[in-house]
């Protein structure tokens, strides 16, 4: 899943990490991943791009 809300991406971070039949996939420190290839670019985070705001992905498989 992706946002653009830090405060949602920090609660979903939280709850996913904290979930035991799931693993993060990301290899960054801070848990978030980079965008996936296969997850495309909707118009709305083409926007938030262009005005400067972030975007949290979040990859997780479940083990």
């Amino acid at each position: 899943c992706a946002t653009d809300w830090a405060p949602y991406a920090e609660q979903i971070l939280g709850v996913l990490s904290a979930e035991p039949s799931l693993r993060n996939r990301s290899a960054r420190d801070d848990g978030y991943a980079d965008r996936p290839d296969y997850r495309p670019v909707t118009k709305f985070e083409r926007r938030g791009l262009r005005l400067g705001h972030g975007v949290w992905d979040l990859v997780f498989e479940r083990v």
